[in-house]
């Protein structure tokens, strides 16, 4: 498949409230008309960001991930999106920030946050994740990763050759110029389709958000005209054959570093 549309959601987050905020993004999704492949929802999209995870958190037969397989199917699109799951396997039960990559049939597959962040001691609450996910949609390889994930360009690395990254995130306003460089840096770098999604409004620690949810193509040029502050819902169309063209012209990933990741 040479086009893949996607359409994702700026938006603000009621804290710690996943009914109002599956509501909110329920009546979102069903107000997109356009034949879209992929639909983005921001990090923790549920809760907003927050480190309450003995109440907050869900299984992932839980409520928000049931509302997830719903849409998709209905829609008959993937959707993207993390919220905060508790792994009850072993004795201690662990909690991660994960990412859902829900596909139209109501399969998943999922990555949790690899890099936590410790200014915000997401560490002491979350538990990393080890493996970074590739996924396979629609003849697209896919890199989804989650927000501060963006600042170490080790972890996004091509090394697989895939079509796009995503980052979703809640990225405060006090550093979103670290975050709108450091997309373009991402897509640069690794000749890939970039997408960024982050909130707006404030969170329940009085942190700002103002978005700057953006689509980059493989030379960083911006694909979503400009860095919206407002709620939004922003519709891109991907080229498959472009970004091929444009890579097999410039062979920049055939001189890449080898290395692994321990």
């Amino acid at each position: 498949m040479n086009t893949l549309k996607t359409a994702f959601i700026q938006s603000n987050l009621v804290w710690e409230n996943p009914i109002e905020n599956r509501n909110y993004f329920t009546d979102k999704i069903n107000s997109i008309s356009n034949d879209v492949d992929l639909i983005i929802l921001p990090e923790m999209f549920s809760t907003g960001f927050s480190m309450n995870a003995n109440e907050l958190a869900e299984s992932m037969d839980g409520e928000t991930v049931v509302w997830m397989q719903k849409m998709a199917q209905q829609k008959q699109t993937a959707i993207i999106g993390s919220i905060i799951i508790k792994d009850s396997s072993t004795n201690n039960p662990i909690f991660y920030n994960r990412l859902l990559f829900v596909l139209p049939s109501g399969e998943i597959e999922f990555y949790d946050k690899r890099h936590t962040f410790t200014l915000a001691k997401e560490h002491e609450t979350f538990a990393s994740g080890t493996q970074k996910l590739i996924i396979e949609y629609k003849g697209w390889k896919i890199c989804p990763l989650i927000c501060y994930d963006l600042r170490f360009p080790v972890w996004a690395r091509n090394v697989e050759n895939y079509d796009l990254l995503i980052y979703i995130a809640s990225w405060p306003q006090k550093r979103v110029n670290a975050w709108d460089a450091l997309l373009k840096a991402r897509a640069i770098e690794n000749m890939s389709y970039t997408i960024g999604v982050n909130r707006i409004g404030k969170d329940g620690n009085d942190f700002e958000y103002v978005g700057h949810s953006i689509a980059l193509d493989c030379l960083g040029t911006n694909l979503s005209k400009e860095n919206n502050e407002e709620e939004c819902i922003v519709y891109t169309e991907l080229h498959k054959t472009y970004q091929e063209e444009v890579r097999n012209k410039l062979g920049f990933l055939n001189d890449k570093d080898v290395f692994s990741i321990s």
